[in-house]
């Protein structure tokens, strides 16, 4: 689990340091803020913002294909699903260790960097051989069921841990150390720079009408 989620960092981050991302160009307008409210908030609206994006889309749109190795609106919901439950289990497994606040004296990776660095679409990234996709999901409603309920799901972790312990379990990473609160932005924030991928695919000169 840990290399998998370490090959789905490095990744995103292979073409630019993720503390160097500073234009976005997302769906999502809030900056993270120190605190779980904020967690609530952006998890609420990227599901919205996805949910809007794929809205009434029918089978041949939500099958089309820019190009031959670009996904479709269909493969980009089946990558937000799967994606997302490894981040999380991850995430998980890691506020399992000790906490180790000592270690937050090393930390150069600010929230907003995070919060940037994975909604910026100004460069392009592949996902890991490891992450397949199989064409689960026939139609939108049905992969944003099984979003909702992994939503819930880490909806009741964050309201079970405390702040201070997001923030005193510290991890390594291929940008570098995080802590457990960095996680969580980095998974919502992993939605919200698929949804602006979809948008980039109903978005071309060729997108059935």
């Amino acid at each position: 689990m840990k290399r998998l989620f370490s090959l789905l960092l490095t990744s995103l981050l292979a073409v630019g340091n993720l503390s160097a991302q500073t234009d976005t160009k997302s769906t999502t307008l809030v900056a993270p803020a120190n605190g779980k409210d904020f967690l609530f908030n952006y998890y609420q609206q990227t599901f919205n913002a996805l949910q809007k994006s794929v809205e009434g889309l029918s089978e041949t749109q939500l099958n089309f294909k820019p190009a031959a190795d670009r996904w479709s609106v269909r493969q980009c919901l089946e990558h937000i699903v799967l994606t997302e439950k490894i981040i999380f289990d991850f995430a998980k497994k890691g506020m399992e260790a000790p906490a180790n606040p000592e270690r937050k004296k090393d930390l150069k990776m600010q929230d907003e960097d995070v919060f940037k660095g994975i909604t910026d679409r100004s460069f392009k990234a592949k996902a890991p051989e490891s992450i397949v996709l199989t064409g689960k999901y026939l139609n939108a409603d049905a992969a944003l069921t099984d979003l909702k309920i992994n939503r819930k799901a880490v909806f009741k972790y964050i309201d079970s841990v405390s702040l201070d312990d997001l923030r005193n379990h510290i991890s390594d990473s291929p940008i570098g150390l995080i802590d457990a609160y960095q996680e969580f932005v980095f998974l919502a924030g992993h939605t919200s720079r698929h949804t602006a991928q979809i948008e980039e695919v109903k978005a071309d000169v060729n997108f059935p009408k």
